[in-house]
């Protein structure tokens, strides 16, 4: 198993403070949110108890976007969360939730590999550009769920709000790239 494959561990002290124990500094929520868009699993882990509170903190990730207004999840859909824990056992719900999640991350590759072979703009000078171009647009779309794209998008790994950034800079020199060639076409 590969490092990228194995969960990253993230410690919780005493103090409550969050430790990244692969570049042994402090985290916050807002960097593991960071991590598990870059398309990384995340495990955290209670140093004095030992126990697993990875469940606890991505809810606690979730309501603090829920509270900032990045509303994803319907009020009928988070009723129907609610409900769910009052069946015994947890009824259908958390398997409905993988199985849905997972032809998601399956579709949206597949959208792509087939954006990619069956186009025949790859022979147009700056389709490179272009590409780039749409796979960022689709991560933004899509919030940038895990494993919806080949490994080649994730090779900059980099904190949330670097990466944002970074990307918008990357997509206006190649735009502009673009725009030099189309008008050299002309």
């Amino acid at each position: 198993m590969t490092e990228q494959d194995k969960p990253l561990l993230i410690k919780r002290y005493a103090s409550r403070r969050l430790y990244n124990t692969e570049t042994s500094d402090y985290v916050t929520l807002e960097d593991i949110a960071g991590f598990i868009r870059a398309g990384r699993e995340v495990q955290i882990i209670d140093l004095k108890s030992g126990d697993d509170l990875t469940r606890q903190y991505l809810l606690q990730i979730i309501a603090d976007h829920e509270s900032r207004g990045e509303n994803v999840l319907p009020v009928n859909v988070l009723n129907d969360l609610v409900r769910s824990y009052m069946i015994p056992g947890g009824g259908m719900m958390p398997q409905f939730l993988t199985s849905s999640f997972d032809m998601l991350r399956e579709n949206q590759s597949n959208l792509v590999e087939k954006m990619n072979a069956m186009n025949p703009m790859t022979n147009i000078p700056g389709f490179e550009a272009i590409q780039a171009q749409q796979k960022a647009f689709l991560k933004a779309l899509t919030g940038g769920i895990s494993g919806a794209w080949p490994s080649s998008t994730q090779e900059n790994e980099q904190p949330a709000g670097e990466e944002s950034s970074e990307d918008l800079d990357d997509i206006k020199k190649q735009l502009a790239e673009l725009q030099t060639k189309l008008s050299k076409l002309k």
